[in-house]
């Protein structure tokens, strides 16, 4: 892998008509990032060759919306993704690093957020990037590494929905 993208699911209802979290969708405005997030990062040549995504309704339909600028991309939809901690994330990434040249996680807070962290503070990001991303991770945003041979990331952008508008 040389490439990781790490993306939260855009901005869903509050809640579902069953009740149950995993059945949440994205709002229209959502939907509307999702799709031009995707865009971006296509325009600016990010496209996953792999997309490990959680299997609750509002991060699939992230993808869906974000995959439509991307062309074929293998796709894994996983339930431990769900609401998931970093570690499970990180452990998701690392078993299929060698299966993709670029990869693109989209998971849920907080655990996309802390894992986001993780490689800044290993990989001993300046101040400025890590007083960027201490700011939170909102909906539909996207952290991207850059991946050395020996796995370290490398953070290279931090894009979200409310930077794209017109783009």
């Amino acid at each position: 892998m040389q490439r990781l993208i790490l993306m939260r699911h855009a901005e869903a209802e509050r809640a579902a008509p069953s009740g149950d979290d995993r059945d949440r969708v994205l709002s229209a405005r959502g939907r509307a990032d999702a799709a031009q997030m995707g865009r971006t990062l296509s325009a600016k040549g990010l496209r996953p060759d792999l997309a490990l995504v959680s299997a609750a309704a509002r991060t699939r339909q992230t993808w869906d919306l974000a995959h439509e600028a991307f062309g074929d991309v293998d796709l894994r939809e996983q339930d431990s993704l769900y609401n998931a901690g970093a570690e499970t994330l990180r452990r998701a990434v690392e078993a299929v690093e060698d299966a993709a040249g670029c990869l693109m996680l989209v998971a849920h807070n907080p655990g996309i957020h802390l894992l986001a962290v993780e490689y800044l503070v290993e990989s001993a990001a300046s101040p400025a990037v890590l007083d960027q991303m201490s700011g939170g991770f909102p909906p539909g945003a996207c952290a991207v590494f850059t991946v050395d041979v020996a796995g370290r990331c490398t953070f290279e952008a931090f894009l979200q929905p409310r930077d794209l508008a017109g783009a």
